[in-house]
């Protein structure tokens, strides 16, 4: 049997998925720091906004300014090499899923990659070949659904959608008003950004523990790789 994939064999996803976890966790982490920082970021601002001036004022909106950025900077690192991770442990499970069931995939392999970056299709063509992977990887006889999937993926958009509002809005805030209202967005956007990432962590170890229990039952029908 010839895959219209290309070759396909199997190999481990758990170290892979062990670190995509572990990666995600360290961006959580950082959203939670910035959390923080909304909200003091939001209580000096709102004592600007009522007339506030003094000293105290002026220097913990210094030190707030610097806590903001150190949070920006550590959540735009974490993220990065959480998705660099992320998109090779991806693409290994796709692979992987191709041995289970070669003719189980609409999209080329390719788009495990280009599917998150290119504009409109990445809304949903990252979750369609996610859907194609937990489908081929479900225990023989397993009707599961597609909860999990779809919560993370829903979250996911409104966490993209929430963080681009509050980037514009925040971008243009000149009174301290609108600063506040932004900062409150920038609020909104960490918070959903750390529920899609629990969830996204849930996904992750799911499918590689689906994959791994697969694998050691001996049934794929392309050879396996050590």
């Amino acid at each position: 049997m010839t895959s219209p994939h290309g070759p396909a064999w199997l190999r481990s996803p758990v170290g892979l998925g062990t670190a995509v976890a572990l990666l995600i966790g360290l961006v959580i982490a950082t959203d939670l720091f910035a959390v923080w920082a909304d909200l003091r970021m939001r209580d000096v601002t709102a004592s600007i906004a009522d007339g506030d001036y003094g000293d105290a004022v002026r220097r913990e909106a210094e030190d707030v300014d610097a806590v903001y950025l150190a949070a920006g900077y550590a959540q735009t690192v974490s993220f990065l090499a959480a998705i660099v991770v992320y998109l090779v442990w991806f693409h290994r499970t796709r692979v992987n899923a191709e041995v289970f069931n070669p003719f189980g995939h609409s999209m080329g392999r390719g788009w495990t990659l280009w599917s998150w970056f290119v504009p409109v299709v990445n809304l949903w063509f990252p979750r369609r070949i996610m859907l194609d992977i937990w489908d081929a990887s479900r225990p023989l006889g397993s009707r599961g659904s597609h909860g999990l999937v779809n919560a993370w993926w829903a979250l996911w958009i409104l966490a993209l959608v929430a963080d681009r509002s509050a980037s514009t809005m925040y971008r243009g805030a000149e009174t301290p008003e609108v600063i506040l209202a932004a900062t409150n967005q920038v609020l909104l956007a960490d918070v959903t950004d750390i529920a899609a990432g629990v969830l996204a962590i849930l996904v992750v170890l799911r499918l590689t523990r689906m994959q791994n229990e697969k694998a050691h039952q001996g049934r794929a029908p392309l050879p396996v790789a050590a």
